[in-house]
């Protein structure tokens, strides 16, 4: 091809050549389709592992239809049961949107356990020692577990950008100095400590008093939520807004997507990232205030109980959408709701991880295989192009 044929003005189209389908259209059908295929994919999967589960089941001697109905009583059967699923979404949901704010500005926070952590920490301390009890008091507490969760993660902001430590592994590892930071707290009597009976210790705090526990609607058998729901729904609308609908939501986008484009935008990358990285931490630290004050009423070693970990699961499976968190972690409140109840049903406790675990999975598999593929087939056209301007300079 000549130069000059690449110059060439493009010809004028006929004005009796037949109109084109417009690309929109085109795209919106593909996405119909792919929205259509990921949801066959996720029920395939689900059916697999309900399928090996039911399999393992019935290897231990045990039932399966008794297993699948206790895990569907104990989390949707009754109004009592749709509540408890919603105790346990609430914090799922609230460390999810955080998360998501990070992954979005491209960095990938992992310590939620250890946020979450502190910041139940530095709420119970506020909602014991600060008197007398009341909402101002229950503000400052939530208020204070989202700081000691935003200030814990500024740690792992710190380091990435003054010492080049990744946040993967800076965020990991503080997860279990904040373990050790609650078991100092707690076995000490200026902090954390239970005032006992006797010359009794226990590893606990005291109760918090009523003044500073979250109200709850309606109450067990009847249909019942506490106040975290509205909390936790109302973040996901603002977060939802912030991130779509606000210039330094875009810029957070465009850092993510590309980091050299957004710098040259004019983005400071050290800033807005300390900032989403923060922020995640914040909404994990108030998921543990949460639960503290609307579900715990104490604070125990074991505090967090996975919820860190799950909640960084609802963010990977919801794709990094703040809407469809919403729905994930809904799904996995009534996992963990079904898998208590099958628990206290007689079922061993290994088999109840076992099952869990495999939905789990079934549910993480369609995405992390959307993924794979994306990256397939972006080295298969980088190959190709390399190909290509290899066989180029050749001729």
């Amino acid at each position: 091809m000549s130069d000059t044929s690449v110059f060439a003005p493009a010809p004028t189209p006929s004005p009796l050549a037949a109109p084109q389908p417009p690309v929109a259209g085109r795209s919106g059908r593909a996405r119909l389709v792919g929205a259509i295929g990921m949801v066959g994919l996720y029920v395939v999967s689900i059916a697999i592992a309900l399928g090996i589960s039911a399999i393992i089941v019935s290897l231990t001697h045990g039932s399966p239809s008794k297993v699948f109905s206790a895990l569907y009583d104990g989390s949707l059967r009754g109004w009592g049961s749709f509540g408890y699923t919603l105790d346990n979404a609430t914090p799922l949901l609230i460390v999810a949107i955080g998360t998501i704010v990070s992954v979005r500005a491209g960095f990938f926070n992992i310590g939620q356990e250890g946020q979450l952590t502190i910041g139940a920490t530095c709420g119970a301390f506020v909602a014991l020692r600060v008197h007398p009890a009341g909402v101002p008091v229950l503000i400052l507490a939530l208020a204070a577990a989202a700081l000691g969760g935003a200030l814990w993660a500024g740690i792992c902001a710190l380091l990435r950008f003054w010492r080049g430590v990744g946040v993967v592994i800076s965020s990991l590892l503080l997860i279990f100095v904040a373990y050790q930071v609650l078991s100092y707290a707690l076995s000490s009597p200026r902090l954390l400590q239970e005032h006992a009976a006797g010359n009794a210790t226990l590893n606990e705090s005291d109760q918090l008093s009523p003044g500073v526990q979250l109200h709850r609607f309606g109450a067990y058998p009847r249909f019942n939520f506490g106040t975290g729901l509205l909390i936790a729904l109302g973040l996901t609308m603002v977060i939802g807004v912030f991130m779509t609908r606000t210039k330094w939501g875009f810029r957070i986008r465009m850092l993510g997507l590309n980091p050299v484009v957004a710098k040259r935008s004019g983005v400071r990358a050290a800033l807005l990232g300390s900032v989403a990285i923060m922020i995640s931490g914040a909404t994990a630290g108030l998921a543990g205030g949460v639960m503290l004050t609307g579900q715990a009423y104490r604070i125990t070693p074991t505090i967090s109980n996975n919820v860190g970990w799950n909640g960084l699961l609802v963010a990977l499976v919801a794709r990094n959408n703040a809407y469809a968190a919403i729905v994930v972690a809904f799904f996995f409140g009534a996992l963990e709701a079904g898998g208590g109840f099958l628990a206290t049903s007689g079922v061993p406790t290994d088999l109840v991880n076992i099952v869990t675990a495999l939905v789990v999975l079934a549910v993480v598999f369609p995405p992390a295989l959307v993924q794979f593929r994306k990256y397939r087939r972006a080295r298969a056209l980088a190959s190709a192009s390399v190909s290509e301007d290899s066989r180029a300079v050749a001729a």
